[in-house]
């Protein structure tokens, strides 16, 4: 697993959270991580190739994909796909996903763009590639055998990661390469949602207590093992939070059980027992 922390030193952050000046930043997953989860949560991201019709611009498509175990992008295309006519001159391409389920400000959610060479597939790992494939996209069955269509896959060359709003950095393919989603990836959406739906009064008391920040509205924008982030309003400011677990979760139960104590603390001033 990434250093929680090693990489967002020198990520170029900006606008950070409330925290006192003299206090220690809230661990977090590395943009490289972060990077890696995202991706393997998306479906589908805008490929952009460089245009043959109007040399040196880009051309824009939508995209699914699947990844292979260094997280690099496979795409299932045809020759007769003005993308694929594009990357067979000039294979430079780049491709931006963004966080899947997002429904708040488009600026203040997660996103990705990797750059790389797009190139057809080496025969030998086709058979793997296909099976991999269909299993994530069934209704790709009906087209994966046309003569027209094949896999190609992205040799990824460098990645830029934005977090939302005050948060961005490169990340280098190698670091990209190695990392992996975090634990929490296919819980995450489900937690953000409930607690957003059903806590947020408990996530304003949190970032009172855990964050030093008297807000007067809440609203989680993730979740992974060591902690979560919040869009905080005061005043007219609105601003983003790091709020660290007070140990390491590794799934959704454990999430769960975290979040039970750090409400129920919370809340403790006020009295009552949280039910998350």
């Amino acid at each position: 697993m990434e250093d929680p922390v090693s990489e967002n030193a020198r990520s170029g952050k900006h606008a950070g959270g409330a925290r006192p000046s003299d206090a220690t930043p809230a661990p977090e997953p590395s943009f490289a991580e972060r990077s890696r989860t995202l991706l393997y949560l998306g479906r589908t991201g805008a490929l952009s190739t460089v245009a043959r019709r109007h040399p040196g611009w880009p051309f824009g498509s939508v995209m699914p994909y699947s990844l292979d175990e260094r997280g690099r992008p496979i795409f299932l295309i045809s020759t007769m796909a003005m993308h694929t006519q594009n990357m067979l001159e000039d294979p430079r391409a780049s491709l931006l996903v963004a966080q899947p389920g997002w429904t708040g400000d488009p600026l203040a959610g997660g996103r990705v763009t990797l750059m790389g060479e797009v190139k057809a597939l080496p025969p030998e790992e086709l058979e793997t590639t296909q099976k991999a494939y269909l299993a994530r996209y069934e209704n790709a069955t009906y087209w994966v055998h046309f003569e027209d269509f094949g896999f190609h896959r992205m040799e990824v060359w460098d990645v830029y990661y934005v977090g939302g709003f005050g948060e961005m950095g490169w990340v280098s393919a190698e670091e990209y390469g190695a990392a992996r989603p975090d634990p929490l990836a296919d819980a995450g959406p489900g937690i953000v949602q409930h607690m957003n739906e059903d806590h947020a009064d408990a996530l304003v008391l949190m970032c009172r207590l855990f964050a030093g920040l008297e807000a007067a509205e809440a609203t989680m924008t993730s979740v992974d093992r060591l902690g979560f982030r919040v869009r905080a309003r005061t005043g007219s400011r609105v601003q983003g939070v790091r709020i660290a677990f007070p140990r390491e979760v590794r799934n959704a139960n454990e999430a769960r059980a975290v979040f039970v104590a750090m409400v129920q603390e919370a809340r403790g001033k006020r009295g009552g027992v949280p039910t998350v």
